[in-house]
């Protein structure tokens, strides 16, 4: 046994404490009860991060002046969450989701300015790698995502070997020299730096995550192109649909899209492509435009969903306000858009279709073995899509609408009823045919054609009421 002199003995401590002391500040500040008192702090930190001046003098100075209630207002209209200043379940779910280390606030950014690059010939060195991957599938990540940007913009990405590359790509953890650590896994994911001489234009990524090729763990390519975005001097979007909104989306990379906005903020520091066509890409849909549709609604356990291309709704009947997300974002194996979709309350699945196929739910989670045809339930190869489709629990019965025709479908014994199809008209007076969507909700039959909805009362057989659709999302 070692032997150490009282002054040994209290300098270890001491060197004993200060190790606490630094390891206890790297720890990510994630609550680890749901009491009341730490979701406050956990807040209060985000909100440090995110919404308030990234200088230190600014930091101290502004964090004293603005409440934390108008900083929580601040980033909950950022969101498009109901602005209240009170810390509600909706607004710390949204703090907790996986992002990008970037603030929210143009004005809070590192380097505050419309900056860009100069020039439009860019080169890129990628300083180490992640064990995650191999070198071959970061490379190849890399170079799809300054691809991103490069389709849609005059700039030209070249990858270099030398220290002077004007984008520096690394990979860290905790403290990583750049005097802003990153928070251990999920949380932030990466940060990268608006253009400017030195580190303007370095992308760092937290190594702490999994990084993959594919939808589990964070794929690197869709990290990426967000974080390169801040490199050639993007904000965030308050766009859902944007690879510049700040939370992490979990989209197929195989068919990942950059979306309208993100094009329009690139040409606006660049220039639009010298493609002799000019890149589009998808818009987020204007629920109060007087002409918008939905293709698709269901309930999902006492939740209502409504689809509208790539994206869906959620509305709890207890709350308000809807949620807005990208269906590749809770389903990555889903196609982008849905024709129909229903709930089967008798085996507590929810069956959404696409063309020929259909996709179950259980729960949140994707069956296995699916997709599978829409003509092992019984329909003529003659059909092609599903318009819409309604389960009324009443009856245990699925309405399947085609064109002017409708199926009848036993949830009980999985098969078609006989003596259908029927004629839209000859069983549903006042109903349009050809439907853009339908769904059964507190004894109501919903029919969803154009901008319109006809609500149908199953007892006197007829439409009661007809008003705009999208008054279910806020309009």
């Amino acid at each position: 046994v070692q032997c150490l002199s009282v002054q040994e003995k209290m300098k270890s401590l001491y060197c004993l404490m200060l190790q606490i002391v630094a390891f206890s500040w790297s720890l990510p500040l994630v609550p680890e009860t749901n009491t009341e008192e730490n979701n406050m702090q956990f807040a209060k930190e985000y909100l440090s991060k995110y919404y308030e001046p990234q200088s230190n003098f600014n930091r101290a100075r502004m964090s004293k002046i603005i409440p934390v209630a108008d900083k929580i207002r601040q980033m909950q209209d950022f969101f498009g969450l109901q602005v209240t200043g009170k810390l509600d379940s909706k607004t710390l779910e949204m703090m907790k989701k996986a992002r990008c280390g970037v603030p929210d606030v143009a004005f809070y950014s590192i380097f505050p300015g419309d900056l860009k690059w100069k020039k439009n010939d860019l080169t890129y060195r990628i300083v180490n790698y992640t064990p995650d991957m191999s070198p071959s599938e970061v490379d190849s990540a890399i170079q799809k995502a300054l691809k991103v940007w490069s389709d849609v913009s005059p700039l030209v990405f070249t990858k270099v070997d030398s220290d002077d590359a004007d984008i520096q790509i690394s990979f860290g953890v905790r403290e990583h020299g750049d005097f802003y650590p990153f928070d251990g896994p999920d949380g932030q994911l990466a940060h990268a730096f608006a253009p400017s001489p030195g580190i303007g234009g370095d992308t760092h990524f937290d190594d702490d995550e999994t990084f993959t090729t594919e939808t589990d763990g964070y794929n690197l390519f869709l990290v990426a192109a967000h974080e390169f975005g801040h490199a050639l001097g993007l904000s965030h979007s308050k766009d859902p649909g944007a690879l510049m909104y700040p939370t992490y989306s979990n989209i197929n990379p195989a068919v990942f899209r950059l979306s309208q906005d993100d094009i329009d903020g690139i040409e606006s520091l660049y220039g639009p492509s010298t493609n002799p066509i000019r890149p589009t890409g998808p818009t987020t849909p204007d629920t109060c435009d007087p002409y918008f549709t939905f293709d698709a609604v269901t309930t999902l356990r006492g939740e209502l969903m409504f689809f509208k291309d790539r994206f869906f709704w959620r509305k709890h009947p207890l709350m308000q306000e809807t949620e807005l997300n990208l269906i590749s974002s809770f389903w990555p194996s889903l196609p982008a858009k849905v024709d129909a979709a229903y709930e089967s309350y008798e085996k507590d699945r929810v069956l959404l279709f696409r063309g020929t196929k259909y996709w179950v739910l259980s729960g949140y989670n994707v069956e296995q073995n699916h997709p599978k045809s829409i003509y092992k339930m019984g329909f003529p190869k003659t059909v092609k899509r599903i318009d819409a489709a309604l389960h009324n629990k009443d009856t245990g019965k699925t309405l399947f609408f085609v064109g002017d025709n409708y199926w009848s479908y036993d949830e009980i014994q999985q098969t078609m009823e006989k003596g259908y199809p029927r004629q839209i008209t000859e069983d549903f007076s006042g109903i349009r045919t050809k439907l853009d969507a339908a769904f059964e909700y507190n004894g109501i039959l919903y029919f969803l054609k154009g901008p319109w909805q006809y609500e149908y009362d199953t007892i006197s057989e007829r439409v009661f009421r007809i008003s705009r659709a999208n008054t279910w999302v806020g309009c």
